[in-house]
C-alpha cells in the first residue's frame, strides 16, 4: 500500500488475490496494487524452509513483546516482490515525490569478524558478540576442538550455549556473509558460482541427535548432507557463499529410488539445484552489471533446472556437465533429433585447448589436451516430463586426446546458456569449468583444516550452528590462499592486523625489532605457510591452503606471545631482598 492511502476494512481474500498480481479498489476509490508480500516465521518452531525454496527473501529478524508480553519471540521476516520496482512503489507520496530515509554513515568493520558476521539477527545483541568472538577463535584455531579454541572453560560452555540457544540457526549466522559476498561480487564483471553437494560423517557419534544415512544402505553410515554455493571470480579466487543448504535424509526414504519418477521435483533431493539456483537468480537481478554463471557438475544435469532458467527473470547463467547415462536427445538447426553424444561426436573439431587436468586419488596433476566441438542444441523434454518445455542451449564437448597409459582421457560435455559461436568462446567456457574445482578444495579445507566432522555436540541443529561459523572460517582460509597470488604486492596489512604481521616477521627473524613498513602479501603467507611446514624450494611452487592453516595456527599463539611479552611486557616484581649477597 502507498503511504497516502486509507481504507479500512480490507477484505481477508486480499492477500490471497496478491499472490495472483490482482488489483483491489480501496473505499476512497483509487485503484492499488500488491507490490510487495511479507510474512513473519517464529524461529524455533520454523524454519522457514518452504519459503526460501519458493524464492522469498530473508529481510532480517523482529523481537516483539510475544503473546505473554515477555519479548522473548523473534521471529524472521520474508518479503517476496511482485515487481521490479516495488520499492519506489510503496515510497511515492501522493505529490508524485518519493520518500527516502537518510542512511546511516558508514562505518568500517572492526575486523573480518565484524565484516562477515556483524548484523548477524539473533534477537540479542549479546549473541551477535559471541558469534564474532567464536569466528575469531574458531580461524585463530582451526584444527582445535571448542574447548581449545575458546581457551577457557567458561568461554567453552559459553559456545555450547550459544549452538544450543533457539534463537540463533545456521541461515541467521550466515545471512551478513552472504549479503558481504554478495557486496564482494558487484566489483566484478562475470562471477563463477559453483554449487556442490558433500557428505558429513558423523558415524563415530552415533548417539548425535537428528543425524540420517549418507550413503547406500549396506554402508550404514551416519551424518549430514551439505550443499553450498560459492562465488570465484574468474581467475578462481573465493568471494563466499551465497547459499547454504544442511540436511539429514531420512531413514524411512531409504531403497525407495525406484518411485522417484513419481514425485514432484520439491519432493526430491535434487530440488537443491533449483533452490540454490533461485536464490543466485535473485541476486542476478540485484547485480545487473555482473554476469552470473552457475557451474555444476553432473549431478545437476537436470531438465527442471535447465527449464527454471526460461521461466525466471533476469535469471543467471548455466553451465552444466551433462552426465552421459541420461541419454539426452537433442535437436539441431535443421530440427533433427538424435542422441547428445554420437551428435557431438560426428562434429569436425574446432580446436586444441590445454587444461591442467585436476588431481584425483587414481591419477595427479597434469596437463590435459583437448580437442573441442561445440554447437547450438535444443535439449528435447523427455517423455516421462511432458509438462516442460524444450530448452535451447550450446553444448561444448572436449575429449582428451593422447593421454598417459593407463590413465581414462579426460572426458567434458558441459551443457551451457552462454553463448558458444566460435572457437574462443568455447574456450572461455571450457576455461570458467577448470575453475569448479575450487569448491572440491573448500571441502577439503572444511573437513580437514576446520575438522568439522570431529565436533561433538549431540544434535544436529547445534553441529549446523557450529558448521556455519566453520564454513566462513574455512572460506577465509581459502580466500588467503588466492588472494596472495592474485595481489601479491599489496601490504600484508589487507589481510593481518598490526600486532599479527609484527609478530610473524619478528619470530621469522628472531628479534624483537621489526620493520617499519609491513611486507607484501605474498611475503607474509610465504612466511606462515613456513611454519605450517612449507619449504619454499624453488620447484615448490606456491603454497595452499593446508600448509597455510596449519601455520595460520601457530601464529596465533606467536601473535598472543608478543603481546604479552613486547607489545605490554610484565612487570619484574622487585627480589625479596636488596642485598645482593642474602641467601
Amino acid at each position: 500500500m502507498r503511504p497516502w492511502s486509507r481504507c479500512r476494512a480490507w477484505p481477508p481474500t486480499f492477500f490471497l488475490s496478491a499472490l495472483n498480481g490482482s488489483l483491489r479498489t480501496g473505499r476512497n476509490g483509487i485503484r492499488i496494487g500488491p507490490v510487495l508480500l511479507e510474512t513473519f516465521i517464529e524461529r524455533g518452531r520454523f524454519t522457514g524452509a518452504c519459503y526460501r525454496a519458493a524464492n522469498w527473501h530473508y529481510a532480517g529478524a523482529i523481537t516483539g513483546r510475544g503473546r505473554q508480553g515477555t519479548g522473548t519471540t523473534t521471529k524472521d521476516v520474508y518479503l517476496y516482490p511482485l515487481c521490479d520496482d516495488w520499492k519506489t512503489t510503496l515510497c511515492r507520496l501522493a505529490d508524485g515525490t518519493v520518500s527516502t530515509r537518510q542512511k546511516p554513515p558508514y562505518r568500517e568493520p572492526a575486523d573480518w569478524t565484524e565484516e562477515e558476521f556483524g548484523g548477524a539477527a539473533l534477537g540479542d545483541k549479546r549473541l551477535g558478540n559471541r558469534l564474532m568472538q567464536l569466528g575469531g577463535s574458531f580461524f585463530a584455531m582451526p584444527a582445535d576442538n571448542i574447548p581449545q579454541a575458546c581457551a577457557t572453560d567458561a568461554a567453552a560452555k559459553a559456545a555450547y550455549r550459544f549452538f544450543d540457544n533457539d534463537q540463533v540457526s545456521m541461515n541467521a549466522i550466515l545471512s551478513p556473509h552472504f549479503e558481504t559476498t554478495e557486496q564482494r561480487l558487484r566489483a566484478q564483471e562475470v562471477v563463477l558460482v559453483v554449487q556442490d553437494t558433500t557428505s558429513l560423517n558423523y558415524t563415530s557419534h552415533p548417539e548425535t541427535l537428528g543425524l540420517g544415512p549418507i550413503n547406500t544402505q549396506g554402508d550404514k553410515s551416519i551424518g549430514l548432507l551439505l550443499h553450498d554455493t560459492m562465488a570465484f571470480t574468474p581467475e578462481g579466487t573465493p568471494l563466499g557463499l551465497l547459499d547454504v543448504q544442511c540436511w539429514a535424509r531420512n531413514e524411512d526414504e531409504a531403497g525407495k529410488r525406484h518411485e522417484r519418477h513419481g514425485k514432484p521435483i520439491e519432493g526430491k533431493e535434487s530440488f537443491k539445484w533449483l533452490k540454490s539456483y533461485l536464490a543466485v537468480s535473485a541476486i542476478q537481478a540485484r547485480c545487473p552489471n555482473t554476469k552470473l554463471i552457475v557451474m555444476a557438475d553432473r549431478e545437476a544435469d537436470d531438465d527442471e533446472l535447465f527449464a527454471e532458467h526460461l521461466q525466471t527473470r533476469k535469471s543467471a547463467e548455466l553451465l552444466i556437465r551433462a552426465e552421459r547415462s541420461r541419454n539426452r536427445n537433442v535437436a539441431d538447426d535443421e530440427e533433427h533429433i538424435q542422441r547428445l553424444w554420437p551428435f557431438m561426436d560426428a562434429l569436425k573439431p574446432a580446436g586444441v585447448v590445454e587444461v591442467a587436468a585436476p588431481p584425483r586419488p587414481d591419477r595427479t596433476l597434469r596437463t590435459a589436451r583437448l580437442e573441442v566441438r561445440f554447437a547450438p542444441v535444443t535439449l528435447k523434454t523427455p517423455h516421462r516430463k511432458p509438462g516442460l518445455p524444450d530448452v535451447p542451449l550450446y553444448a561444448v564437448h572436449a575429449k582428451e586426446i593422447d593421454a598417459p597409459a593407463g590413465i581414462e582421457p579426460l572426458e567434458w560435455m558441459l551443457l551451457t546458456t552462454l553463448a558458444t559461436t566460435s572457437f574462443e568462446e568455447a574456450k572461455a567456457a571450457l576455461a570458467y569449468y577448470t575453475k569448479r574445482w575450487g569448491i572440491e578444495i573448500y571441502h577439503r579445507v572444511l573437513k580437514s583444516g576446520c575438522r568439522i566432522e570431529d565436533r561433538q555436540l549431540g544434535t544436529a541443529r547445534r553441529l549446523e550452528n557450529c558448521l556455519a561459523i566453520d564454513m566462513v572460517v574455512a572460506w577465509r582460509i581459502h580466500h588467503l590462499t588466492w588472494l596472495g597470488r592474485e595481489t601479491p604486492n599489496v601490504p600484508c596489512t589487507v589481510y593481518f592486523d598490526d600486532a599479527t604481521w609484527k609478530a610473524l616477521v619478528g619470530f621469522m627473524n628472531q628479534t624483537p625489532v621489526v620493520p617499519a613498513a609491513p611486507p607484501t602479501l605474498r611475503q607474509a603467507m610465504i612466511m606462515v605457510a613456513t611454519l605450517g611446514g612449507f619449504l619454499n624450494r624453488k620447484s615448490d611452487g606456491e603454497p595452499g591452503t593446508e600448509t597455510l592453516w596449519r601455520g595460520l595456527q601457530r601464529l596465533d599463539d606467536i601473535t598472543q606471545a608478543y603481546i604479552a611479552f613486547v607489545l605490554r611486557p610484565q612487570h619484574i616484581p622487585p627480589a625479596v631482598s636488596s642485598n645482593p649477597g642474602y641467601g
